[in-house]
């Protein structure tokens, strides 16, 4: 249990849900990631996640991508392998120590819709990476205008 007194529910809005985003570009920046293990326990995935950066009406939302790096499948982790090295490429961080090197470094994710085939519901994927071209490149601050300091 935790303690929540003080609360006021009247005094906040209600968050809204999350519908899916429409299709399209979006400059983004990785704001967090992690290996899990599989459901199985057998495999291991990067989950990576992205916020939505540009300015508008989706600006700060969060897409996830998960990348299954660590995977006895060879087909699934060269698939898996070509987006990361899609992503290092549009970050240009060729050859990364950690993920936590790819954080904070905007990029161009291209988002895709697709229908769920287990609950037919709409949902967010991420189909591509690439860099932001120079003209869309910000400038370097002490703080990122999204609102994380590097």
């Amino acid at each position: 249990m935790a303690d929540l007194n003080g609360f006021d529910a009247a005094a906040v809005e209600p968050s809204a849900g999350f519908e899916p985003i429409p299709a399209g570009q979006y400059q983004a920046v990785i704001t967090e990631s992690e290996m899990k293990a599989t459901k199985d326990g057998l495999n291991e995935y990067l989950q990576i996640t992205f916020q939505v950066i540009e300015e508008g009406e989706f600006k700060n939302r969060l897409l996830w991508s998960r990348l299954n790096i660590k995977h006895a499948a060879e087909k699934t982790r060269q698939f898996a392998q070509s987006d990361l090295s899609a992503i290092c490429r549009a970050v240009d961080v060729m050859q990364p120590g950690d993920s936590r090197d790819l954080h904070d470094i905007p990029l161009v994710i291209k988002v895709e819709c697709r229908k769920r085939s287990d609950n037919g519901e709409i949902t967010n994927e991420i189909r591509g990476f690439s860099a932001l071209a120079v003209q869309e490149k910000p400038v370097k601050a002490a703080t990122a205008p999204w609102g994380r300091k590097k």
